[in-house]
Parts: structure tokens; C-alpha cells; sequence
């Protein structure tokens, strides 16, 4: 046995070296590969064969090992040009003027570089997604749910709270714990009077919803250590095995724990199962381009992509919400983590550390909301990429303790990405300083930039799209990119110099925007596109002006423009377009009754909202509805014992069309089985968010994608122009949710 064992052994070690020796000799190919000496005719010739080979590739729509090679020829092109970036095009050291500039734009382009070779590591191969693994029925673990709270409404945590409870699982197993930090008694004891009454009335008023919902009401002496001192006090207080953690305004589909809780069973050492985040309404980017319906949202290549990459490396993480962790696991690591305002990432790289696994799942299991103004967007990212910054001085992953190699790259990668502020700000303004200033930043001729840079470019958004095209189309990175860069720039810059500054702030998603009007942060990116339009006009007068330069002119003048039509596109962004509907209404399909009068009529529930539905109902002798006329939707919820409920409302609008009268509903509950009833119509079916996501992905592809957002980009331009001539952003108006249906 000793001798089998050792013989063992020794293969193992052989196994290995001819693992380590195969790479070496790869390795050594490559860097033979990108050193090649070769003249400006040749690279533009292999250039033009590699992106001919990656596109034929993609349009045959070959995936597996061909998607490989594809994303191999491609690494080729961009390890080329950084070869040739390095040696060939940086100014003299000694002409400091140029240098410098020119050293930070090498920079910037460095990080492109490494973020895409860590994307590369991440997404090359993603997860496919995982099977349901649904719990063994006489095994169902205890659950408490924590549900946190600051400063939301009672109505929208009343739908929250209410699907809660309305989730299919063993009553006698699963607590739903309210946890509120917006009634403490620090506040309700407050010197400030305002504070105090608001604390008081909330702590009475919230108490009272609990009891209606059966739901625990908990809150604390003092805030402390903000959303992670809250979680943890929801822990001393409960005893559940696991615990399922919702946003305020995440409510979970009725099968969101049979969805999760089984892979608990598969895995001791399993710490979080993690589901995407699935959003009614669109976030102001999508509301104000219009895009929601049509494209997938930002959020979705984070999740229906890169977590499944982070999951095939065990790094897939806590991302606050719509998640459910193992106590013994937290209890091992003292809890939730308080150091930095991101306590989800941060608790994630604890667990990890010490050995825990995760899983994700992607399948959208509950629905939230998103911030409505461009203001609370920025305002949420902010806190994102200031946590990231803290996480990065205080954890710093590369170097912890515990994580395996490519768990490091994983964290490394999620913290690195809110890096981009400062690349992309220097990009935005590079060409400024030869076109108005003629300083020499970047040493090469137009053949060559055509040779190599465009290559590189060309070759760069192909990979992304290989890597994330039916996703994210083409150019919505640079946008999302650019309209944070403007504010998240100095907020970034502040974390990283002072870390311990940041503080917890609740993003505001409880808005709408009653009338069209410009963001009240919207006048940087005016200016901006006024100084980009300005340096367009200057690349025209140099083109003819020294036409000895032209070549070079006309190169960053392109660059220029690129810049232009971005930020020409971000004046559509921060043009913010007034709603009529305070949320986003969700179709469905359900048969009903509405009755009026006490006579019921056959109808349609045709689509719903967190505050009203749209209800076609069959009546040829209707009488004449006035507003505010009370009616009642009869019927069968998806949780219970299958008898038919009511749900009282009132009319908003009407419209005939033949036999078919459409009613425009405003939910009027009464009773706690009311909120339940709401939470039955917009949140119970999960199938729903599943077939919206899928209808909105499709890759349009790379050539396709453009034309189609320089488009767009132009049409915002004009509408953003227009807002700001008329003077609409004088008076922001905005309403808090429910002061519409």
C-alpha cells in the first residue's frame, strides 16, 4: 500500500510539472508573439485577420472552446498593443509637459487592461445557472427574516412585510422580523422636537402594522453601526437557523426560500445562498432614454454574468439583499461587518476567509425598487464606491488571509471596477490637451494609431461583447460610466484619502417625478459637452489650418467626438422625464370579478402595480363611473386554501371599447389581508420577472449596437438641449410614492 501510495505520489508531482512546463512553453510562445518585431503593414494585416477570425466566430454563434479561442485571438491583439503602448509611444521623460499627461493616460489605459484580464478570469467561462434544489420536506430548516428599515413609508413595507408572510413555507418555521432603525430610542428621545415626534409617531405606527401582519416588530436604544449594527441586533433577538435578509422595498416571490434553503443541506460549509436583484421600475438612465422595456438593465450583466463567474470560483458574495445566510456562520465571524458602509461585500470576504462557501443563484426571486431621480442614483453609487474604497484599506483581499488566489482576484476585481472614475475622466480629457494646448502626449503617427490602437479598440469591444453582449449593448458601459464619473470621481477621491469619513446614508426610492424637468446636478455635464462641442470646432479649423498635421488632428479629433456623443447622450440622462404613474406597472394575465354596486362582472387583471391595478371588465350596461368610485377585484390569491378574496379600490380612470370597460384601480386596503392581497398580485409569481428579463435580452451585435446608440445619442443630445433652453429645470418637483397611482 505504502509502495501504491508513493508511486501515487510521484505521478501527482510528474502531473504537475508537465502542467507547470506546458504553460511555461505558452507563456514563452506569447511573449515571443507580442515582442515580434514586425512592420506597420504586417500588424495592420494580422489586426484585420483577427478581428475577421473573432467575427466569424460570433456569428456563427460557436460557443465552448471556440468562444476560447475567440477571446485568445483577441488577448493576442491587446497584449500587442500594450507591448507596443510601452515601448513605442510615451514622450521623453525630460519634456515634462507631455510626460506627464502622457504617463496618466498610459495609465489609464493599463487599468482597461487589467480590468478586462480580470474580467477575462471572472466571465470566460461563467456557471451555467443552477438547477432549483428545493428543501427535503421533513427537513425544513428554521428561518427568520429580516426585513431593515430607516425612514420607508408604512406602505411600502407593508407589502414587503406581507409577502414575507405570504411565502410558501411551514408557518411554524419562518419569523418575519421588522428591524427599525428609524424608531429607536435614541430618536425618540431626541433634543431635536421634530425628530423626536416623527420617532414616535413611526414607533406607534409601525408597532400597530406588525401586529395586523403578524409580523415581530424589533428596534434598538441607539443607531449604531447603521444596517450592520441593525442586522445584528435582529440576531441577539432570534434563533433561526437561517436568516433571509429583504430590503425595505424587496419583496420576495412566494417560493423564494423552497428556492434556497435546500442547497444548505448539500453543504455544511455553505454560509449565503445569493438570488439576483430584480427591479419593478427602471432606474433613471433607462426611465429617461427609455430603454427599460427594450434592453436589459445595468444590473443584470452584474448578475446574470459576473456573479455566475464569481460563483464558479467560490467568490460569489453578499450583496445586502434578497439573500439568505447560515447563523453559525455569522456567529463565527461576530456578525454582520460594521467597518465600511458596504457591510454585505465586506461580511462576504470574512466568511470566505474563514472558510465558508457561497452559492448563487440566478433566478429573480424577489422585486425591488430603484432610485427614480438621477440625484438619489448618484447618491446610491456613491456609497457603493466609497464602501468598495473602505473595503480596499481595510481588507484589502489581495493579501487576506484564508482566501484562495482566485478568490482574491474575484474581490480584487468587484473593488477595483469603482476605480474607473479616474480613467475615465482622463479619457474624457486627453484629446483636450492637443487639441487646445498641441502638447504631444501620445508619440504616434495616424498609420500607426490605425495599426495598432484602433485594432486594440475594435478588438476590446468585441471581447465585450463576446463576454457580456446580450447583456450590456455596446457603448451602455461607457455611458453608465461616464454620468457617475462627474460626482463619483471626488466621493472616490475622499474614501481613498480619508476612509473612515463615509457614513451610512438610505437611498432614497420611495420618489417620482411629477413633471419634466433637468437633474439639480445636472450642470457639470452641460458644461462638459459645451467644452467637447468647443474642441470639435477647433479639430475642424487645425485639420485646415495645418494640414501637415492632419493626420494626427483628425485622429483625436475622432477620439473627441466619441467623448461628445457620450456626453451629448448623458444630457438625455439628467433630463429627467415627469411620470404620470408613480411605479412601474407589471403585466399579468389573471382572471377576476370586479364588483360595483353589489353586481359582479367578469374581468381581466391586466397589469398591477405596488399602488393600483388596470382591470379590463366585461359590462355592457355599466353606469357612468366617476372618480374615486368604490369597486372590489374578487379573486383566487396564489397562497391559501384557494377560495376567492376581495380586495376593495377605487377608480381612477375609465376607457370603453365595445363590451370591454378598462378601469384604472387605486388599492385601498383596510385590513392587514388587504397589504397581503397587493403583495398576492405584484410578487407572488417570480415566473413573471423571469420571462421580462428574458424578452429584453438579445445581442444586437457590435456594428448593429453602434448605429443603433449613436442614434440615440443624438436624439438625447437635442432633448437634453431643449430641456435646457426651456428653462424645465428651474423647480424640481418631487413626489414621495403614492401621491399617484
Amino acid at each position: 500500500m505504502a509502495g501504491a501510495g508513493g508511486v501515487s505520489r510521484k505521478a501527482g508531482r510528474m502531473r504537475k510539472a508537465g502542467i507547470i512546463l506546458f504553460w511555461a512553453i505558452v507563456s514563452f510562445c506569447v511573449i515571443l508573439l507580442i515582442t515580434l518585431p514586425i512592420n506597420l503593414q504586417t500588424q495592420l494585416i494580422a489586426s484585420l485577420v483577427v478581428v475577421t477570425s473573432m467575427a466569424v466566430i460570433k456569428i456563427l454563434r460557436a460557443e465552448g472552446k471556440w468562444r476560447l479561442i475567440a477571446l485568445a485571438f483577441g488577448t493576442a491583439v491587446v497584449l500587442r498593443y500594450v507591448y507596443w503602448r510601452t515601448t513605442s509611444t510615451l514622450p521623453p521623460v525630460n519634456q515634462l509637459e507631455n510626460f506627464i499627461p502622457g504617463f496618466l493616460l498610459y495609465l489609464a489605459e493599463m487599468y482597461s487592461v487589467m480590468m478586462l484580464a480580470l474580467s477575462l478570469f471572472v466571465v470566460a467561462m461563467p456557471l451555467p445557472p443552477r438547477p432549483s434544489r428545493a428543501a427535503t420536506e421533513d427537513n425544513f430548516p428554521f428561518v427568520d427574516v429580516f426585513v431593515p428599515t430607516y425612514n420607508e413609508e408604512a406602505g411600502l413595507l407593508a407589502n414587503t412585510l406581507a409577502a414575507a408572510k405570504g411565502m410558501d413555507y411551514p408557518a411554524d418555521k419562518v419569523t418575519v422580523w421588522l428591524l427599525d432603525d428609524g424608531g429607536t430610542l435614541q430618536k425618540r428621545t431626541s433634543t431635536n422636537l421634530l425628530e423626536d415626534q416623527a420617532a414616535k409617531v413611526r414607533y406607534e405606527e409601525l408597532q400597530s402594522l406588525c401586529l395586523d401582519l403578524g409580523v415581530n416588530y424589533l428596534t434598538r436604544d441607539r443607531n449604531e453601526h447603521a444596517k450592520a449594527g441593525n442586522l445584528n441586533n435582529g440576531m441577539k433577538h432570534s434563533i433561526g437557523e437561517l436568516i433571509a435578509v429583504f430590503d425595505a422595498d424587496h419583496a420576495p416571490a412566494r417560493d423564494f426560500l423552497l428556492e434556497t434553503v435546500g442547497y444548505f443541506e448539500d453543504d455544511p460549509k455553505l454560509f449565503l445562498v445569493q438570488t439576483p436583484h430584480f427591479f419593478l421600475n427602471p432606474d433613471p438612465v433607462e426611465r429617461n432614454l427609455r430603454t427599460f422595456e427594450r434592453m436589459p438593465s445595468e444590473n443584470e450583466m452584474f448578475y446574470g454574468i459576473i456573479q455566475r463567474g464569481l460563483d464558479k470560483w467560490n467568490a460569489s458574495f453578499f450583496c445586502g439583499s434578497a439573500a439568505v445566510l447560515r447563523r453559525q456562520a455569522l456567529d463565527q465571524t461576530g456578525g454582520f461587518s460594521g467597518l465600511s458602509i458596504t457591510e454585505d461585500c465586506e461580511t462576504a470576504i470574512q466568511l470566505h476567509a474563514n472558510g465558508w462557501n457561497s452559492v448563487y443563484v440566478d433566478k429573480p426571486l424577489i422585486a425591488g425598487l430603484q432610485p427614480a431621480t438621477f440625484a438619489s442614483f448618484i447618491g446610491q453609487r456613491s456609497r457603493w464606491a466609497q464602501g468598495m474604497m473602505q473595503i480596499m484599506r481595510f481588507r484589502f483581499p489581495l493579501l487576506k488571509r484564508g482566501l484562495s488566489l482566485p478568490q482574491r482576484l474575484c474581490y480584487m476585481s468587484s473593488i477595483l471596477f469603482w476605480l474607473f472614475p479616474f480613467p475615465r475622466a482622463i479619457f474624457l480629457f486627453a484629446p483636450l490637451c492637443y487639441l487646445f494646448l498641441d502638447l504631444q502626449i501620445f508619440t504616434a503617427s495616424g498609420g500607426e494609431f490605425l495599426a495598432y490602437t484602433l485594432a486594440y479598440m475594435l478588438v476590446n469591444l468585441m471581447m465585450q461583447n463576446y463576454l457580456y453582449g446580450a447583456f450590456r449593448w455596446p457603448w451602455i458601459s461607457e455611458l453608465y460610466e461616464y454620468v457617475q464619473t462627474v460626482h463619483l470621481l471626488p466621493a472616490v477621491v475622499s474614501a481613498i484619502i480619508n476612509p473612515r469619513k463615509p457614513s451610512f446614508k438610505v437611498t432614497a426610492k420611495d420618489e417620482s417625478i411629477l413633471v419634466s424637468r433637468l437633474s439639480e446636478i445636472s450642470r457639470p455635464f452641460f458644461v462638459i459637452f459645451g467644452v467637447l462641442l468647443l474642441a470639435f470646432v477647433v479639430t475642424i479649423y487645425r485639420v485646415y489650418a495645418e494640414p501637415y498635421k492632419a493626420d494626427v488632428t483628425l485622429v483625436v479629433g475622432g477620439w473627441n467626438l466619441l467623448n461628445l456623443v457620450l456626453a451629448g447622450c448623458a444630457l438625455g440622462v439628467v433630463s429627467e422625464r415627469g411620470e404620470r404613474t408613480a411605479t412601474r406597472r407589471v403585466k399579468v394575465s389573471r382572471r377576476c370579478e370586479f364588483g360595483l354596486d353589489g353586481q359582479w362582472y367578469p374581468a381581466t387583471i391586466d397589469n398591477v402595480s405596488v399602488h393600483g391595478a388596470r382591470v379590463n371588465v366585461y359590462a355592457k350596461n355599466i353606469p357612468k363611473l366617476a372618480l374615486d368610485t368604490r369597486g372590489e377585484i374578487r379573486f383566487k390569491p396564489h397562497s391559501g386554501d384557494g377560495h376567492e378574496e376581495i380586495l376593495p379600490v377605487a377608480i381612477r380612470n375609465s376607457e370603453v371599447a365595445g363590451d370591454i370597460v378598462t378601469l384604472g384601480c387605486r388599492y385601498l386596503p383596510e385590513v392587514a389581508r388587504h397589504h397581503s392581497l397587493v403583495a398576492d398580485l405584484i410578487f407572488a409569481n417570480s415566473k413573471q420577472w423571469t420571462d421580462f428579463q428574458l424578452s429584453r435580452r438579445g445581442n444586437p451585435g457590435l456594428l448593429r449596437g453602434t448605429i443603433w446608440f449613436f442614434g440615440l445619442a443624438l436624439y438625447q443630445t437635442s432633448r437634453g438641449l431643449a430641456y435646457l433652453f426651456k428653462g424645465t429645470g428651474s423647480r424640481p418637483e418631487i413626489a414621495k410614492e403614492g401621491a399617484k397611482t
